[in-house]
């Protein structure tokens, strides 16, 4: 039974009554009645206990029930707690705090107080409005990923019944990129190279180790945090396959990265970092939002350096004013920022035919789908070869169809006489083996008549003949022997694999 009770001693005056009651799982239970009338506080006794009742007897489902109390707690309480998850998930501090604003900011607007609040009709509002206001696709693609991200695990951790954003899109980002990135090119590298000697020193770095910098970025695609939490114990420059390692506390996919440099490269950050301590930073970069800033400034000055070497001729000179090179922001609008170097890493990987999973793996791509996503367009075309190498099915004569260590043209012209195989299914056998790579026959194939061919290793020869589609073998037959007239027994027999082009290998 439920009881009543007040706390500070029996017949304290002006006090709450308390209600004493066993739940459905047998545990004794404490709560405020919030009240200070007795009969009130009987009254909600009863139905505590009551309520207690019908979840022991089944009646009511204790589970949907909790669920139905978590959805009536406020957004900002389980923000606490979605916060306390995502850095158990070694989130950065940078995301943890993007990602909740993105959610604080639209409950606010859509006034949902409560998670039971939240639905798909206000956030899509919402994402409405953040068009109007000019926002690009990927910044409300990051609001919505974020909402729905915490929507989600509500809905995991039984906090609401179901997701109620499962309905909303996202728009594509490529639809609308404000932002596009160059990279930088090959010759512009080569200017690079050769006016940093005359670079002034920008941020407390001098002109050589912004090089040296640069350069790393570029063979290495790491980011410019990775590239700042870079350590001279972290450096492994002298073995015949020099490497650079990044903590996973670093890196954005939370994983260990090792990133190979070239021998001439490692040369020279062996060379920088002769003198510093062991958990010293191998570069003294400035403040992230400057060092974009301060490699637009060196581009600056490569490029009026460019265009200062055509001085002599008025044309030339004149094109290079008009011109594009070594230039923030291109013809095309693709700006030029520090990020632009991991950008560039990829793209000379692609430029220089290298496979995608390979780029995939300097690039510590999530998916392939992204590295084609970026890349691809750069990958030398093979779309003419590919489409040369097929055969012409529509010519009046079969073409020899090539097969990998074996020419398939060979089955084309196996002897009829064993087994009666016609024309026609040894070509559709000869062109499915050419499609699943299976080998048939060697070049120098003959067929099997008699078995008295001269061996080629100098043993005694034992040949097995194939036998014919409705021919029987005797039973412990030896070389080319046949005796017609006796039981069938397919399993003594050796198949013919042409005539069964589909099961062949299964």
């Amino acid at each position: 039974m439920a009881t009543i009770f007040k706390r500070g001693g029996k017949g304290k005056r002006g006090g709450r009554y308390y209600i004493s009651y066993f739940d459905h799982k047998g545990k004794r239970q404490s709560r405020s009645a919030r009240t200070t009338d007795k009969a009130t506080a009987e009254r909600i006794a009863a139905k505590l206990e009551a309520d207690a009742a019908l979840r022991r007897d089944g009646v009511v489902d204790p589970e949907l029930d909790a669920i139905c109390e978590q959805s009536r707690r406020s957004i900002e309480s389980h923000l606490k707690d979605y916060e306390a998850k995502m850095g158990a998930g070694s989130r950065s501090v940078k995301h943890i705090t993007r990602t909740v604003e993105c959610i604080r900011a639209t409950c606010e607007w859509a006034h949902f107080t409560k998670v039971s609040d939240i639905t798909a009709d206000g956030v899509n509002w919402y994402a409405g409005k953040l068009k109007e206001d000019g926002l690009s696709a990927r910044t409300i693609a990051a609001y919505l990923t974020a909402v729905k991200g915490f929507t989600k695990w509500l809905s995991a951790h039984h906090k609401l019944p179901r997701d109620p954003l499962v309905s909303v899109t996202k728009p594509n980002p490529k639809a609308d990129r404000r932002r596009e990135r160059r990279m930088l090119l090959p010759e512009e590298w080569q200017w690079l190279l050769a006016t940093s000697v005359d670079w002034v020193e920008r941020w407390a770095m001098a002109a050589k180790e912004r090089l040296l910098l640069y350069a790393v970025a570029i063979q290495t695609g790491l980011r410019s945090s990775e590239l700042r939490s870079l350590s001279r114990g972290g450096m492994f420059l002298d073995g015949d396959q020099p490497f650079v390692t990044c903590k996973a506390g670093s890196t954005k996919n939370r994983k260990d990265a090792r990133q190979y440099v070239q021998p001439a490269l490692a040369r020279e950050l062996l060379a920088h970092i002769a003198t510093k301590a062991p958990q010293a930073p191998v570069f003294s970069m400035p403040e992230e939002t400057e060092v974009a800033a301060m490699l637009r400034a060196d581009l600056a000055d490569t490029r009026r350096a460019w265009i200062k070497a055509a001085r002599g001729d008025p044309k030339e000179h004149t094109r290079r004013h008009q011109s594009d090179f070594l230039a923030n922001v291109s013809h095309e609008g693709e700006v030029f920022d520090f990020h632009s170097l991991r950008h560039t890493c990829g793209a000379w990987l692609a430029m220089n035919g290298a496979h995608p999973k390979a780029v995939q793996s300097v690039m510590r791509h999530s998916t392939i789908t992204l590295t084609m996503d970026t890349y691809g367009h750069l990958f030398p075309g093979q779309d003419a070869a590919t489409v040369a190498r097929l055969p012409n099915m529509l010519a009046s004569e079969p073409i020899a169809l090539q097969a990998t260590g074996t020419d398939a043209a060979a089955a084309l012209r196996l002897p009829l006489e064993n087994g009666g195989v016609n024309q026609g299914s040894a070509q559709k056998s000869a062109a499915h083996a050419q499609q699943s790579g299976r080998v048939l026959v060697p070049d120098d194939a003959t067929g099997c008549d008699d078995g008295r061919a001269a061996p080629r290793n100098g043993t005694s020869p034992n040949p097995l003949r194939v036998a014919g589609l409705c021919e029987d073998v005797r039973r412990g037959a030896t070389k080319c022997e046949s005796t017609p007239g006796r039981i069938r027994t397919c399993n003594q027999r050796i198949r013919n694999p042409l005539l069964y082009p589909l099961s062949y290998g299964r």
